[in-house]
């Protein structure tokens, strides 16, 4: 069995972030629920850990959300001034797949790397035991790919 079955990407994909955000699951919950009420799909999702009372929330749309999203955007930074919000949209994710990553130590170095050697532009990582998804600008999504499939030829 192959370490990695398919690599493959998505184009036009907005990322958010949410700094200095109480770090509250609440906050959290009810920031979906006003997404999820919008009709709007949310993709990757990361959270940096807290620090003391605040934390940082990333996620990702498809870029035909961004208006929607921003209005959303708008309202909460109304409800907490103090939240500080970036948008940044045409990217790209990229998904390295494969059932056999489970338990197989230096598959996540390995993407790093030609990454790394690509000079790829990464602005969000998520991972599962199956999945590496990586948020990549526009103009670098083909070099990673070549990059990435070709460490695991």
């Amino acid at each position: 069995m192959k370490l990695i079955e398919k690599v493959s990407y998505i184009e036009d994909v907005t990322l958010i972030s949410l700094h200095d955000s109480p770090a509250d699951i609440k906050l959290i919950a009810g920031i979906f629920q006003k997404i999820s009420d919008a009709g709007i799909d949310v993709d990757m999702i990361s959270q940096a850990p807290p620090n003391g009372q605040h934390s940082s929330l990333s996620f990702t749309v498809k870029d035909e959300d961004f208006g929607r999203i921003l209005e959303i955007a708008a309202e909460l930074r109304t409800l907490n001034p103090e939240l500080k919000i970036s948008v940044s949209s045409g990217n790209c994710k990229i998904s390295v797949y494969g059932n056999a990553m489970k338990g197989a130590p230096g598959v996540a170095e390995k993407v790093f790397s030609a990454a790394a050697k690509a000079n790829v532009d990464i602005r969000m990582i998520t991972t599962s035991e199956v999945d590496i998804s990586l948020l990549v600008v526009k103009t670098d999504v083909e070099n990673a790919i070549r990059a990435i499939e070709s460490c695991f030829e």
